[in-house]
């Protein structure tokens, strides 16, 4: 496999990383208690406990996608089935009209429905997950 990628790819790489390090540490500290207002209370585990794990699990991707360039299409992989994951709590949010972080409104909701594929296909595009070869 290839180890060289074009610049932009590469930049997009260590952004998409740097804001999922960020974002998980933000589950971890700051924000915790809005994150555990959007766990669905149909997870069947505490809310507090799915925050921490997604949190470092956000750590762990974000650096993954920085300090491992030569496995960056693996991680892409992992980093896209991660936002897909948690997809079903994005839709929970707007059909149980759960609000958090400033999305307050269906209209808001319903919106951010539409970013989580635009994080999925940058996972894929700036690792170059799709390509072959």
């Amino acid at each position: 496999m290839p180890t060289t990628t074009s610049v932009p790819r590469t930049i997009a790489r260590v952004l998409l990383g740097g804001a999922l390090v960020f974002a998980g540490a933000t589950h971890l500290t700051v924000a915790r208690e809005e994150f555990r207002a959007q766990v669905p209370p149909w997870v069947p585990m505490d809310a507090d406990g799915v925050v921490v794990a997604s949190g470092v699990a956000e750590i762990g991707l974000g650096a993954a996608l920085v300090a491992l360039p030569k496995e960056r299409r693996r991680v892409g992989w992992i980093v896209a089935a991660f936002f897909a994951a948690i997809f079903p709590g994005n839709i929970a949010q707007y059909t149980e009209r759960r609000d958090g972080f400033g999305l307050d409104t269906d209209r808001k909701r319903f919106g951010r429905l539409f970013f989580q594929p635009v994080l999925i296909a940058w996972a894929l595009w700036s690792t170059g997950a799709l390509k072959r070869g």
